[in-house]
């Protein structure tokens, strides 16, 4: 499938379903018509559907451009082969692996059970989208990046799987399909969807490891179940799942891009936040600095010199009267009590032993919970994780 043009719904449309209709045609001219992901009667060059539906998308196969009219709210479309245009599409090749990963689930007797895709496309330097169809039905698709790879997570149901990724083609590069891989799943945890990490840097035995000062990613990957993105068909509303992370220790953070997931109708795949962990680190003690132009001040001599001959001299005639001792008494306390507070003062302490050190990151093994929380306005619907992370 090497072309794809969205038609929207214009005004005064039919209230009837789209669906393709029209002459048959070669294969190689076949072009077919997907309404809200799911694929409608197929066409051939030509396909011809209602307007109703929101969006209405015509996938050419093996067609280079597509030609729209809109003819008394009929939509009419006219696919072009390359055959007339003279054009020659590169021959590709797709291949699709797939992994099934257990995790725990809170209901006693039951399994999460993860399918990871690993979808290759090769040709002439591929790109775009490859759809991922299960039994025949489109239920996620994915973006090939530089290397004409993609990777999808999927959380499917129990019973027998056939999978099978379609490569839509571009510009220079025809389409392909991969072969049917068959996944069996039994057991499935029953919770909404599913939140897991992956791709932990630096790490040491899937254990993010950090000294003070350092920071670390992950991927975090929030995959929902075929039951719950059926739900959302119905609605044709999506869910958003805001994702967060605890335990983390003291003087650390956790920042999560995007915090805030989207799940769409029609869409199985995984939706994916990146998870930055950052700790503190302490520096060295510093110098005390150097305090310029300090040396002795005339007027604390001015002060101190005759408070101090006065004392003696209260002393001195305390002798003889009591009276004088008790003042001498109370003006001795107050010198001392003024000197050591000018001591022990925040000023005094920074110009004699320097700036404190600030704190950093304790070290030790911590669980990191990542969790993901969605609402359908009722109630909330939670699923978490735990990640490892080493401060050392």
């Amino acid at each position: 499938m090497a072309f794809r043009q969205v038609a929207r719904q214009k005004d005064g449309a039919g209230k009837k379903a789209g669906r393709g209709v029209g002459r048959a045609a070669p294969l190689a001219d076949t072009i077919r018509v997907y309404v809200k992901g799911i694929r409608r009667a197929a066409a051939g060059r030509y396909a011809i559907f209602l307007e109703e539906l929101e969006q209405v998308h015509v996938i050419g196969k093996y067609c280079r451009s597509l030609r729209l009219q809109w003819i008394a709210g009929i939509g009419v479309a006219l696919a072009l082969s390359p055959v007339a245009r003279g054009i020659t599409l590169a021959t590709t090749s797709t291949t699709l692996s797939a992994a099934s990963t257990p995790q725990s689930c809170l209901t006693s007797g039951l399994t999460t059970t993860l399918t990871t895709l690993t979808i290759v496309v090769t040709g002439s330097a591929p790109s775009g989208t490859v759809n991922i169809l299960d039994n025949a039905s489109q239920i996620a698709s994915a973006t090939l990046n530089g290397s004409g790879q993609a990777t999808a997570s999927l959380y499917l149901g129990d019973g027998s799987h056939a999978l099978q990724a379609v490569y839509a083609g571009d510009a220079a590069n025809s389409t392909s399909n991969s072969n049917s891989v068959p996944v069996s799943i039994t057991a499935q945890c029953d919770s909404s969807f599913v939140v897991s990490v992956s791709g932990i840097t630096p790490s040491t035995s899937s254990t993010m490891t950090l000294s003070p000062g350092e920071s670390g990613t992950a991927t975090v990957t929030v995959t929902p179940s075929q039951e719950y993105v059926a739900s959302l068909n119905t609605t044709g509303a999506p869910a958003f799942v805001t994702v967060s992370c605890s335990g983390l220790p003291s003087l650390s953070s956790c920042t999560l891009t995007p915090a805030d997931l989207e799940i769409l109708p029609g869409q199985d795949a995984g939706v994916i936040s990146t998870l930055l962990i950052q700790t503190e680190s302490g520096t060295v003690r510093a110098v005390p600095p150097a305090r310029l132009g300090h040396r002795s001040s005339p007027v604390a001599w001015a002060i101190l010199l005759p408070g101090m001959l006065g004392m003696g001299g209260l002393a001195w005639g305390a002798r003889r009267r009591r009276w004088l001792q008790r003042l001498a008494l109370v003006l001795l306390v107050g010198l001392v009590t003024t000197l050591g507070t000018a001591g022990c003062s925040p000023l005094h302490r920074y110009y004699n032993d320097g700036p404190s050190n600030p704190h950093e990151t304790p070290t030790g093994t911590f669980n990191v919970t990542v969790t993901g929380q969605s609402s359908n306005g009722v109630t909330a619907i939670t699923n978490s994780t735990t990640m490892v992370l080493t401060v050392q």
